[in-house]
């Protein structure tokens, strides 16, 4: 018998769901602080412009070409990529190396500190999944805060973001505002290996998810009639599928806030297709994170599009791949996620065998390849003549010290 999930998609919230004026207010420990402030739009717009006018810059031609081992810029990033195996950012301590940053919280991937009127978020080299850390990644958090500062400023036009800047590779400064625990997931296709993945639920028969009717007979990795929006709450150590319904009656967001996020939400990954697709990509489905300014706005947080956040293909082999049933060539942390899967029980067992270094060095590839080709900009290795940690902060003592 098929089953129903989230019966209630979020464009009925508008004209159907009631509201309990007496909804409980949101948990002050559900409730973190983020930004508020717009991003520094005209210094990242210059920086944009020149990487695409640079003759440094990735040349065209056909995607999958570059993805395979004889690609001439996979060849010259991998010998920087082994040889930093061993030294990836993995822990920052910023609350003992720099004046005024104190209550240091640690997420999956980021490490988030406390300035006073400003946040700052240090991306790390750990590589989650499962609700847990796996490995370690060379150059990942470079590639995850730079890829996401390009995105920010790509989609302003949509709904204002968070961020003030960004001193270093690897750090975003911000100001503060109320984090909303849900996150919204979109999808536009049937995927995935978690337990929350499109795919999974579908195969245990699922055919109402969030509002959206799932046909019977539909095949993995199969593309969606439309994009849906699935929601989760962002518990602490998993996150939970969750309706419109029960984010509003539970107090987690008023209806007002919900609907607005969620139109965002479905923007940004239209307009994010689109552009994914101008590139050569699919971007399959992603997740976003919205927070509330002190001004009442709702802004745009944490990372956008990333291939953490993100699935992408590579678009021109995905319907031959699709047709003979096999795993379409993708730039995200799926592979690793499926290599865990087929070698261990990543929810249930304590200890998780060690990720191959072939796969960490092709994931750490995959990332700059995604970031390449998304921005048409060269990534730049960082120098190692200075201590990651080191280089950190100075860079952000010397930002916070700018700061009014």
């Amino acid at each position: 018998m098929a089953q129903s999930h989230c019966v209630n998609s979020p464009a009925a919230l508008a004209g159907k769901l009631p509201l309990r004026a007496n909804s409980p207010s949101v948990s002050p420990r559900l409730i973190k602080t983020f930004t508020s402030s717009k991003f520094n739009s005209r210094k990242f717009s210059s920086m944009v412009i020149s990487a695409l006018s640079s003759p440094s810059s990735v040349s065209g031609g056909p995607l999958k070409s570059l993805l395979l081992d004889s690609s001439e810029r996979k060849n010259e990033l991998m010998d920087a990529i082994k040889s930093s195996l061993s030294n990836c950012l993995s822990e920052t301590q910023l609350d003992s190396a720099v004046p005024g940053l104190h209550s240091k919280t640690r997420g999956k991937v980021r490490d988030i500190y406390d300035g006073g009127e400003y946040l700052v978020l240090v991306t790390t080299d750990r590589q989650s999944a499962f609700d847990r850390v796996l490995a370690s990644i060379p150059f990942k958090g470079q590639v995850l805060n730079e890829t996401s500062l390009w995105w920010f400023n790509q989609t302003q036009h949509i709904i204002p973001n968070a961020i003030v800047s960004s001193p270093d590779r690897n750090v975003t400064i911000a100001k503060k505002c109320s984090v909303f625990p849900v996150e919204f997931v979109v999808r536009g296709y049937v995927t995935g290996s978690t337990d929350t993945s499109l795919w999974t639920v579908y195969q245990k028969g699922v055919r109402n998810y969030c509002g959206n009717a799932l046909p019977d007979g539909m095949v993995k990795n199969q593309k969606l009639a439309a994009n849906i929006l699935t929601p989760t709450t962002k518990a602490a150590d998993h996150d939970v599928p969750i309706t419109p319904e029960e984010i509003i009656r539970s107090g987690l967001m008023s209806k007002s806030d919900y609907i607005e996020a969620s139109k965002a939400a479905l923007s940004l990954f239209e307009y994010g297709q689109r552009i994914a697709r101008e590139h050569g990509l699919i971007l399959v489905d992603t997740k976003y994170e919205f927070g509330k300014g002190s001004d009442g706005a709702v802004l745009l947080i944490d990372e956008v599009h990333t291939p953490d956040s993100s699935r992408y293909w590579i678009a021109d082999s995905y319907e031959d791949l699709f047709q003979k049933g096999l795993e379409p060539e993708n730039i995200d942390k799926e592979f690793l996620r499926l290599w865990f899967k087929n070698n261990c029980n990543p929810y249930e067992d304590e200890v998780l065998p060690e990720a191959p270094e072939e796969l960490v060095s092709e994931l750490s590839w995959r990332y700059i390849f995604l970031y390449e080709t998304i921005t048409k900009s060269k990534f730049e290795l960082p120098s190692t003549k200075e201590p990651i940690h080191d280089r950190i902060a100075s860079n952000v003592s010397r930002a916070l010290s700018s700061l009014p």
